[in-house]
C-alpha cells in the first residue's frame, strides 16, 4: 500500500478513535487533536485552561510532536510542571497543504509510538 494510503487510514483511525471517546461522536479536527496532545503532555488532564494556556497546550503538542523531526528538542519542565523545548533547527516554509500533511504524519506516529493505535 503507498504511503500516502497508509497516512490517510492511519488517520482517520486516529480521528475516529479520538472523536469516538472525548467528542461524543463529533469529528475532531487537526487543532483539537494537536490540543489533546498538548493536554496529555503536560499531564494535567483533570482541570480548565485558560485561553493562554490552551495556546501554550498547543505549542507544547507541536514541539513534542515535531521533536523527532529535528525541530525542537525537550530542555525542561518548569514548576509548574509545564515542558520546555528549544528550537533547533528553522522549519521549512511548506504550503497550508504540506503543514497539515506534516502534523498529519508526526501526529500519527505520535499514536503509534504510544500504542493508541496498531
Amino acid at each position: 500500500m503507498a504511503r500516502d494510503n497508509v497516512l490517510k487510514q492511519n488517520w482517520e483511525l486516529v480521528v475516529t478513535k479520538l472523536s469516538a471517546q472525548f467528542a461524543e461522536g463529533e469529528i475532531l479536527d487537526l487543532d483539537a487533536i494537536i490540543y489533546l496532545i498538548g493536554v496529555q503532555e503536560l499531564g494535567q488532564i483533570h482541570r480548565s485552561f485558560k485561553k493562554d494556556e490552551k495556546l501554550n497546550l498547543m505549542h507544547i503538542a507541536i514541539c513534542k510532536l515535531l521533536e523527532p523531526y529535528g525541530y525542537y528538542e525537550f530542555d525542561y519542565v518548569d514548576d509548574q510542571g509545564w515542558p520546555h523545548y528549544n528550537a533547533t533547527e528553522k522549519l521549512p516554509h511548506l504550503k497550508a497543504g504540506e503543514q497539515s500533511v506534516l502534523m498529519k504524519e508526526a501526529i500519527v506516529n505520535y499514536f503509534l509510538q504510544t500504542e493508541f493505535i496498531p
